[in-house]
């Protein structure tokens, strides 16, 4: 038997590599086989899982093109790269003129369709590229490639997933499944707390989907898939942005993991990056979210898709912003035409990466409930001190959000949220920069909680909560980690990492975290100006309000749809006044707005 063993480990390690191309053979065919068998089934059920086939597919085969023929394909293309390098200044102009004609074009367009509202969130974007231009450490050495093109990306990520059904479909499938993804975590939450867990929401039902997140992300990254994925949407913004190889893969990384993570797929390469490098890399940690919170986020009850497409598109955003504020000024030194070697994982095999990332949540978990116990407690003894000090002056309610509302309101009307609804915003762009973006998404849920309520937006002057409009901008405004909080842990996490850039780090960070904060208000920018949502709550809870209250305008666009939205179905019904949420009031409001016939208002 011992004989017989040895003989069959020799012929294994002889034929090695055929057995391993047996058994991929096997395992593939097996795979499309169940994608061929549930397309027969139903197409419109196995959609997703085809075009996950399709895509996988396509993928492979241009990283297997690439890698064989990379010389080749190179020289196919050399002739037309030295003819547009030839005819590069007369094109360079040709296409900035082109864009511009195009934006202007269809600013108008959309202003004729829309209103003019995104005109608002369009000289906003406008205002702080001047602002940061203006205080620029370099402004005459300003290389304008990565600032227009990272906006031409911002815009087209956003016209993309905001304007067209498909693009929106998508990322609204995204945001549903990973909802539903995340709620498995409801399981070991239910196991270790009990099933009165959701009674306390934040410490048992939040908290858990980190761990859970974590466990993921550590998981995706110990086979190399996240090394994957980060390299190809770096080595997007590489080549239409022209920014180099580390920043690039920085900016890329931050969307999926943390901003003392990000740098650490680049990390032998960060002694010898520049200051304008550094400056972006620190730049791109502030301006985006981890994975791992966002799925707290989602929790609160923001939006999913809006999260996500918040976190694509401030990558691209952070880039240019840090090369508007920093501009090059250096040769850089790490300029790899093949790429770079991204770091890989510690852990031995799949279930050790498992709990390594398990493991490592333990330390964002306490690190999320130690800021907020201490910033909570401290927010409440500022507002009692303001509120003390503001009584001596007969106005016992100023708080910090209101100082906070005050300083940041400008910023938030230039974004594009309604004027009525900017004080509001201005407070959690507050919250998010001085204290953390926790506590803003946390006050942000509380205001789409009151608005699906319905209700009153008034209680004694306060408004209760803000349009779809202003909830929409707000999210994209607070998703950064670029506060106070952070600036400390980005000079710690990067000095530990590149001793040798100590002074480097401390001189830019503050900058960096400016740059972060803007890269924000330009991504809720590109969202002001793209986003038209549907109607703002209820149409009988709208009609309740405005008819029954002197703080809603009487011919508002929204309440002479839903009365004509409630007279249509009178038409198409056999009763003449149809019971249901609609009041006496509601009807009578707009019978006097429409002049509706008798037959309706009698």
């Amino acid at each position: 038997l011992e004989k017989k063993y040895d003989k069959a480990c020799e012929f294994c390690k002889k034929h090695k590599t055929r057995i391993h191309y047996v058994i991929y053979g096997i395992l593939i065919t097996a795979y499309f086989a169940v994608v061929i068998a549930a397309c027969s089934l139903n197409f419109q059920r196995a959609l997703p899982l085809f075009i996950v086939t399709v895509l996988a597919i396509f993928f492979i085969c241009w990283d297997f093109l690439i890698a064989k023929y990379e010389d080749r394909i190179a020289a196919f293309f050399s002739p037309g790269e030295r003819y547009l390098e030839k005819q590069c200044l007369w094109l360079k102009w040709v296409l900035c003129a082109a864009f511009i004609i195009a934006i202007i074009c269809w600013l108008v367009f959309d202003t004729a369709k829309q209103g003019s509202r995104q005109l608002i969130s369009f000289g906003g974007l406008v205002l702080y590229v001047l602002l940061m231009f203006i205080f620029s450490k370099y402004p005459s050495r300003v290389a304008w490639r990565p600032v227009f093109s990272g906006i031409g990306m911002q815009f087209i990520l956003g016209l993309l997933i905001l304007r067209t059904k498909v693009g929106f479909a998508v990322f609204n499938w995204l945001g549903i499944q990973i909802q539903t993804f995340l709620e498995y975590s409801d399981t070991g939450a239910k196991f270790v707390f009990g099933e009165k867990y959701m009674n306390h929401f934040f410490a048992f039902k939040v908290l858990p989907i980190v761990v859970f997140f974590s466990t993921v992300m550590s998981m995706l990254y110990h086979i190399g898939f996240m090394q994957w994925l980060i390299g190809k949407v770096g080595w997007i913004m590489q080549i239409f942005m022209g920014t180099t190889p580390v920043e690039s893969l920085v900016a890329a990384g931050n969307i999926f993991v943390g901003q003392t993570e990000s740098p650490l797929l680049v990390r032998p390469y960060l002694p010898y990056i520049t200051r304008s490098e550094l400056h972006a890399v620190m730049t791109a940690g502030f301006s985006t979210i981890a994975g791992s919170v966002l799925g707290a986020y989602i929790s609160f009850g923001v939006s999913a898709s809006h999260l996500l497409t918040a976190s694509v598109m401030s990558a691209p955003a952070s880039l240019a912003t840090s090369k508007l504020f920093w501009p090059e000024t250096e040769k850089p030194t790490v300029t790899l035409r093949g790429g770079l070697q991204m770091a890989k994982g510690e852990s031995k095999n799949l279930l050790e990466a498992a709990s390594q990332g398990a493991s490592t949540s333990i330390l964002l978990v306490a690190n999320i409930v130690v800021n907020l116990i201490s910033f909570l407690a401290l927010l409440a003894f500022l507002d009692s001190a303001l509120s003390w000090v503001g009584n001596l002056f007969d106005y016992p309610q100023l708080n910090f959000e209101n100082i906070c509302a005050y300083a940041f309101m400008p910023f938030s009307f230039m974004m594009g949220v309604d004027w009525e609804d900017s004080f509001i915003v201005g407070g959690l762009l507050g919250y998010k920069t001085f204290f953390n973006e926790f506590v803003a998404y946390e006050r942000l849920s509380k205001l789409i909680h009151n608005r699906k309520k319905g209700g009153s937006m008034y209680i004694d002057g306060v408004k209760q909560y803000m349009t779809v409009r202003s909830e929409v901008i707000a999210t994209y405004g607070l998703c950064g980690f670029a506060n106070f909080g952070s600036l400390g842990l980005v000079i710690g996490g990067l000095t530990s990492i590149a001793p040798s850039k100590k002074k480097e780090i401390a001189g830019g960070a503050f900058r960096a975290m400016i740059a972060g904060t803007v890269a924000c208000f330009m991504t809720a920018c590109v969202a002001g100006m793209l986003t038209v949502p549907g109607l703002e709550i209820p149409c009988h809870i709208l009609l309740g309000n405005t008819f029954n209250s002197t703080d809603f305008p009487a011919n508002g666009t929204e309440v002479v749809e839903c009365c004509q939205q409630l007279f249509t179905s009178v038409n198409h019904s056999q009763e003449i006044f149809p019971g249901g949420n609609y009041s006496l009031s509601s009807w009578k409001g707009c019978c006097q707005i429409l002049h509706q016939p008798a037959f309706h208002c009698t």
